[in-house]
């Protein structure tokens, strides 16, 4: 017998998204943090067959704290604070899976991504660790309605920073924040970040250096494009020849978080002052970008 879950009334407040803007915006540089968010709420947990410990499994934990200084560097930053269980805004609007509904889906909905089929969908089947997130089917109107309030504000809000800051500049460049999961050791064959920039369609070449020397300059291991070459955000907003860029940032948790326990380790001061400089040297670089 199937185990129907009737949606759940929201229990977040109406703030899940923050923009922290700098008094003047300085250089043509966007940057956003769309899976760092933890406000699970009671109703979202309830419904999960896993617990909000369990759950935060497919959190980039902790990544908007490292990006705290981002206004002194005169470019806004955009958060997230729903969940990325609960709603992936690094996904098409309506990638979803219909084996996790109990009725149809609307024909707009895109139901054969290799995300969709690895559990990865708009809403995910699955924390990042694999266990499954619910006990029973979903209806489509959940689905919809976390899609209304959540996806659609962020990129509605992304949408008017890159905007803006086109119109100010004549350019514009996103710097799209993650973090990945790593062995708690070090292991040399581990990347500390990995920049994606779609394989060089994404973005400038020369932010994608920039990035690149400044960190191998500091110290860290650096691979573009893997595994990670960008996911929906850097190549829907990537369009160099439009003058609008997106470069994708992976950091390792390895060198910041307990990834037990989700607790700073005590890189944790040394990687937000790298990432301060390398924003604002992306921010220089960006400045110098050719305006078509």
């Amino acid at each position: 017998m199937t185990t129907l879950l009737q949606p759940a009334e929201t229990d977040f407040s109406d703030l899940q998204l923050r923009v922290i803007h700098p008094e003047t915006q300085t250089v043509p540089l966007v940057v956003a943090s769309p899976h760092s968010g933890r406000n699970y709420s009671s109703a979202f947990v309830a419904a999960s067959r896993l617990d909000a410990h369990t759950l935060r499994r497919s959190e980039d934990c902790l990544v908007d704290e490292l990006l705290a200084g981002a206004a002194s560097g005169g470019f806004p930053l955009l958060i997230a604070d729903f969940p990325r269980a609960f709603c992936d805004v690094n996904r098409e609007q309506w990638e979803l899976d219909p084996a996790m509904f109990a009725d149809t889906l609307p024909d707009w909905c895109n139901t054969r991504t290799a995300r969709v089929c690895a559990g990865f969908g708009t809403i995910a089947r699955q924390v990042a660790s694999g266990q499954p997130i619910y006990n029973g089917k979903l209806l489509f109107a959940d689905a919809e309605d976390r899609i209304r309030t959540c996806w659609e504000p962020y990129h509605a809000h992304l949408a008017a920073l890159l905007r803006q800051t086109e119109d100010r500049f004549g350019v514009a460049v996103l710097v799209d924040c993650h973090s990945m999961p790593a062995e708690d050791t070090l292991n040399r064959h581990e990347p500390d970040f990995v920049l994606g920039d779609a394989h060089g369609s994404a973005c400038h070449p020369l932010l994608t250096r920039t990035a690149h020397e400044f960190l191998e300059q500091n110290g860290y291991s650096v691979r573009r494009n893997d595994p990670y070459a960008g996911g929906y955000v850097t190549r829907f907003y990537g369009r160099p020849r439009l003058n609008r860029h997106a470069l994708q940032i992976e950091i390792s948790r390895r060198l910041y978080l307990d990834q037990q326990t989700y607790r700073k380790r005590h890189g944790f001061e040394a990687v937000r002052h790298t990432l301060d400089g390398l924003l604002r040297t992306l921010g220089e670089a960006a400045g110098t970008l050719p305006v078509t």
